[in-house]
């Protein structure tokens, strides 16, 4: 499962667009940079397949390595 550092967004959406099994949905909510962020809408459609944090252009978004599960 995907993890995503809100801090760092700014709300380009990118990962929600280039997502192949739409898991993310933009946000309500804003950062402290006053930027809305993507949350996650469907954990269980994640394939972990790294596109959107591949395309993420601030890093916000992470994968854990292969075999690992995200805390939380």
């Amino acid at each position: 499962m995907i993890e995503l550092s809100e801090r760092y967004c700014k709300s380009c959406g990118y990962c929600i667009r280039f997502c192949p099994k739409k898991v993310l949905e933009m946000g309500t909510e804003r950062n402290k940079r006053g930027h809305f962020y993507p949350v996650i809408k469907d954990g269980s459609a994640c394939i972990s397949c790294g596109i959107c944090a591949s395309v993420c252009p601030e890093a916000a978004i992470t994968l854990p390595p292969k075999g690992e599960e995200a805390n939380g």
